[in-house]
């Protein structure tokens, strides 16, 4: 694998198997994983089996976000990326917000401060909504970053299960990811309207399906997947036919460590909501 080339450098804190990152390819936007954060020790085997396999460049794996050395990574990143634990806010759970032990938001603060990225773009549960949300979008805020968030579900990018996700996409004041230094100084002294949690509506539930515009998402068959016809395809974007399990009642349909790949696949972010979300909170600071 060729990682000699200058791309658009990304953190990815509580990584699971890479499904933000992997949104950011279907999305189009070129870049190189310097560093992941994961604590689950499946998942962190299942990055390292990628990188072995020539899937995923070579990246350092760090255990514990609360520990991470985020200051000898200030300057040299351009989107820190995050699924951050949904335990604190889902409705699954007892939602003891900043009181949950695995409320991790404080350290990816700190971290920020010290990395300042150009970008982030992070995931949590819908619940986060009504608990948290606007907590992190005043932090953001406050450490000079202009943020846009919206609610996307797997079933508008053609899944069939429903999946709400929230998304945040936080840009700094300062420098705009993708633009030049002429024109990020240019754009520093415009406004952006997006406002506070309050002003602004949430970017969702539109009819399009979007895939992706380089090729067809790993675990998509080619023979599932079709360009539509609409707006998707004058730019790029595939909608697609999701395949599921044989209607086989509760026998398992194969595969091994199925405990464990449960558990990274419902902690996970499923690729195509990501990319959809990247492109349409990105939209918001055109």
């Amino acid at each position: 694998m060729d990682t000699t080339k200058e791309l658009p450098t990304v953190i990815a804190f509580c990584a699971g198997y890479g499904g933000i990152e992997r949104g950011l390819d279907l999305a189009g936007v070129e870049h190189r994983v310097i560093a992941y954060v994961e604590i689950e020790a499946f998942a962190i085997a299942n990055l390292v089996s990628k990188m072995e396999a020539g899937l995923l460049p070579p990246a350092p794996i760090y255990t514990d976000i609360k520990t991470f050395p985020a200051e000898i990574f200030r300057g040299k990143v351009s989107i820190l990326t995050g699924g951050y634990p949904c335990q604190p806010f889902s409705s699954a759970g007892k939602r003891l917000g900043e009181d949950d032990p695995r409320h991790l938001w404080p350290h990816i603060r700190r971290h920020i401060e010290a990395i300042r990225p150009v970008q982030c773009f992070f995931e949590n549960v819908e619940g986060h909504v009504s608990l948290g949300l606007s907590t992190v979008v005043s932090d953001l805020e406050e450490d000079g970053y202009r943020s846009a968030w919206g609610i996307f579900s797997a079933r508008e990018v053609g899944a069939p299960h429903q999946r709400k996700r929230v998304y945040i996409m936080a840009n700094s004041n300062n420098t705009r990811f993708g633009q030049s230094k002429q024109a990020n100084e240019t754009q520093s002294s415009k406004r952006l309207d997006s406002g506070s949690v309050s002003q602004r509506k949430n970017v969702a539930y539109t009819d399009s399906a979007l895939g992706t515009g380089r090729g067809v998402p790993s675990g998509v068959h080619k023979e599932h997947a079709d360009v539509d016809s609409g707006s998707n395809a004058s730019r790029g974007l595939a909608t697609f036919k999701w395949p599921t399990e044989p209607r086989v009642g509760r026998v398992v349909d194969g595969g091994s460590y199925r405990v464990d790949r449960l558990r990274m696949l419902g902690n996970g972010v499923v690729p195509q909501t990501a990319a959809k979300a990247y492109i349409t909170l990105r939209e918001r600071f055109a």
